[in-house]
Parts: C-alpha cells; sequence; structure tokens
C-alpha cells in the first residue's frame, strides 16, 4: 500500500509501547520474537524501535517514536496497534480497530482512496 499511494499520502510507523516485553503482563519473546524488555527510557525505546522496523522490513517508511511516557499510544488508543488516516484537513478521518485482530489494512486503503477522491 506504501507503495502504491506514498507519492499522494504521507505514510508513518509510530513505535508506541512495546506490546511483549519480557518484563510485561503478556511477555513473548523468541521463535523470531524479539526478546526484549520494556525501554526505560527514549534511547532504549529508540534502539527497540529501530529493531523492529529492520525485521518488519519497514524502511524505508519513516518512523516516530513515542516517548516511554506514551503520550502518542494513550491519546490514540493504540496498543498494541491500530492504523489511521488523517485527512488534508488534519482531522482523523479513518481509526481501525484495535489490532492485532481488528487490524485491517484493507479497511485503510479505502478510505485512502476515499480521502483522495475528495480534493
Amino acid at each position: 500500500m506504501w507503495r502504491t499511494y506514498r507519492d499522494e499520502v504521507e505514510f508513518f510507523v509510530v513505535y508506541i509501547r512495546e506490546a511483549h516485553p519480557l518484563d510485561g503482563y503478556s511477555p513473548l519473546g523468541g521463535d523470531g520474537h524479539p526478546i526484549v524488555e520494556d525501554p526505560q527510557d527514549l534511547s532504549e525505546r529508540n534502539r527497540v524501535a529501530k529493531t523492529c522496523s529492520t525485521r518488519l522490513a519497514l524502511e524505508p517508511m519513516p518512523m516516530l517514536v513515542d516517548d516511554v511516557d506514551d503520550v502518542v499510544g494513550d491519546a490514540y488508543a493504540a496498543h498494541p496497534d491500530r492504523i489511521y488516516l488523517v485527512g488534508r484537513d488534519g482531522r482523523v478521518s479513518y481509526r481501525g480497530g484495535e489490532g492485532p485482530f481488528l487490524f485491517d489494512p484493507g479497511e485503510l486503503e479505502t478510505a485512502i482512496r476515499l480521502e483522495l477522491s475528495t480534493f
């Protein structure tokens, strides 16, 4: 989708709180999953975000990193993952369901097409 719309839509991955840190309530590691503890400062979170971006082959899509106070993640109810589309007017024009089970990129593509057709 990024390759299809990158000339018309700015895409960003926003890295928020780690969903499955070893020291969290739902730890997960091994079997191809990174083994990380919950970052305690922005430097650690940046390092984990870089690992995520590399392992998921998200580059060259830009990644923004929420601070450890989780202001962005909390404001957008984004944990563990969620898709948003911000329209040209600066308002949220699409808010996807809570991931991973209600994470639906096809809905985002429909929302992008609708947004692009209105301008």
